[in-house]
Formats: C-alpha cells, sequence, structure tokens
C-alpha cells in the first residue's frame, strides 16, 4: 500500500489498538490472538495498530513482536490494514520499522522513545532516520519524550514524504491548532489521549475529527456506535454514553497508574474474549474492580 493510500483511509472512520494475547504463563497466544483479530475485524473500523501501547508494545521480545505483527498481517489480509508499533532508541525503531515492513505491514505508529528526554532536533533527526529507512508510511506519535512543534512538524514534512500521520497525545489545545494551521492537510490528525472518546468533540473542532478507540477492544458495537453519533453530530447519543458509561469507565481507570491498558483486558475478558493477563510490571484489576466494570458494560447488551 503506497504511503498516500494509507493516509487516505487514516483520515475518516474509526481506528483502534488490539490487545497482544498472552496465556497463562505470560507467553503470545497466536491462536487466541488470531479469534481476537477474527472477532473484531467486521465491525468495520478503518485500520488496527498492531503491537501499540493497548497492545504492550513496551513489553514485547523482539521475537514476540514479529509473531505479533505478523499474525496480525496474516490474518487480516485484504480486509483491514495493520498498523504496526514501533519505537525506542533509533537503531532499534529503525529494525522494528524494517521488521514491520518486511512482514507486509501497511504502516508504523512511531512511538515515544521513551525515559530519555531530547532536543527538538534530536528528536526530529530520530524521526527522519526512522522514515528514511522504510518506503511505507509513518505516523508520528506526539506524547511523554517525543514532544514536536509546529516548526520541527513542518521541517519533518518536507525531509520525509512517507511521514504520512500525526497523533496527538498532549491534547494541548494552542499546540495542536498551531500545527494544524500550519500543515494543513499535510497529515492524517489523529487523536491521541486515553479514553479518546472524551475529547472527540474538543478535538473535531480543532480539524482532528479521527481518534482510536480501546474500548473497541471489548465493546465494539457501542464504540462504532459512539463514533458514528460524534461523526454525524449526533450529541444526544455521545453525551448519554459519556455520562454512562464513560465518565465512570475513567474514573476506574485511574485508580491506578497502568490501568488504561489493564481495563481493556479487564473489559475483553468480561466480553468473553480473554486475552490473559497484563505483564509486568503492569498489574491487573482488583476483583472488586472488575465487578464495577462489568456493571457499566452491562447495560450496553451484547457486543
Amino acid at each position: 500500500m503506497h504511503h498516500d493510500e494509507l493516509k487516505k483511509i487514516l483520515e475518516a472512520g474509526l481506528l483502534s489498538f488490539p490487545l497482544t494475547d498472552f496465556d497463562e504463563q505470560g507467553r503470545f497466544n497466536k491462536t487466541t490472538h488470531v479469534k481476537r483479530l477474527e472477532w473484531l475485524m467486521p465491525y468495520g473500523a478503518s485500520a488496527l495498530f498492531s503491537a501499540g501501547g493497548t497492545g504492550e508494545f513496551f513489553s514485547l521480545e523482539p521475537g514476540e513482536y514479529s509473531q505479533v505483527v505478523g499474525t496480525a498481517v496474516d490474518t487480516c489480509r485484504g480486509r483491514i490494514p495493520i498498523i504496526a508499533g514501533a519505537g525506542g532508541g533509533t537503531s532499534l525503531a529503525i529494525k522494528y520499522a524494517q521488521e514491520a515492513e518486511r512482514l507486509g505491514a501497511q504502516g508504523i505508529l512511531l512511538l515515544p522513545h521513551y525515559l530519555t528526554e531530547a532536543p527538538m532536533d534530536g528528536i526530529v533527526a530520530h524521526v527522519k532516520a526512522v522514515c528514511k529507512s522504510v518506503r511505507f508510511g509513518v505516523i508520528i506519535y506526539n506524547r511523554a519524550a517525543c514532544r514536536l512543534d509546529a516548526e520541527a512538524l513542518q521541517e519533518l514534512a518536507d525531509a520525509c514524504p512517507n511521514l504520512i500521520g500525526f497523533k496527538d497525545g498532549f491534547g494541548e489545545i494552542e499546540s495542536m491548532v498551531t500545527i494544524r494551521q500550519k500543515l494543513g492537510d499535510r497529515f492524517a490528525y489523529l487523536g491521541g489521549l486515553p479514553t479518546a472518546e472524551l475529547y472527540a468533540a474538543p478535538y473535531k473542532a480543532m480539524g482532528v475529527p479521527v481518534y482510536s478507540s480501546a474500548v473497541f477492544n471489548f465493546i465494539p458495537k457501542t464504540a462504532v456506535d459512539f463514533y458514528k453519533a460524534h461523526a454525524a453530530g449526533d450529541t444526544s447519543t455521545t453525551n448519554h454514553l459519556i455520562e454512562s458509561f464513560f465518565l465512570p469507565y475513567v474514573a476506574l481507570r485511574n485508580r491506578k497508574a497502568g490501568y488504561a491498558v489493564s481495563i481493556v483486558k479487564a473489559g475483553a475478558k468480561l466480553a468473553g474474549h480473554d486475552a490473559g493477563p497484563v505483564r509486568s510490571p503492569l498489574v491487573d484489576l482488583s476483583d472488586a474492580e472488575v465487578e464495577i466494570l462489568s456493571a457499566l458494560m452491562k447495560p450496553l447488551g451484547s457486543q
């Protein structure tokens, strides 16, 4: 897939990050991962991010990364684009990006380089190196240690034709508006704050109508219904779901660091699609917290 075609796909429709399946010993479970993808695909997401943040990219070994992304590409081939996570220091990020391209993914989401702060020109050089190492599309995730401003993004846009997407995980209005105004339609813009449904309306007002949904992993019908209502300006539906589900869900998610992933795995298990436990240093929800989540999901019906 040419990177311009991927950009068009990213400019409309709901996106999501499938969980990575682990067995009780914490090993990648290919069998259940295939079943997960087969379950989710018919709900109509426009693309799926394999081995992303919700997919615990940060805990995967390189060999496991190849298994996860390869399984997603093989399972979804011809039906839905797969965008792989890639990250770490420059040399490692390049290896992940090239492996994703070799496996047949349609692009990568370049995750933050983690931990070590870096100057703007250093981050620009990092992104350029990754983009130039592959031919397919690259989406930059502006979050945590990766914080790019409009001028840096303009430099990258000029130097890297295959840098086709910008995902924002900061939610700073002035910065996002400045970037959107300066870069125009050069990028596909994606909302990237955790539980993106809460931020969908203000992001849309800033010219960022597309986002990735974590809850698609366990209530895919509700996630799609919310997105369709959001796209249509049906605030009655979106406000009801925010009040009845998303706000109490976020309150539960915020009880402990790392629960943004753990709560999604708990939801998937409640929905009958167990992805196994999270990997250390993350921890799973307590039994009492799982009961709270179950009560929130019950009124939504069968997914």
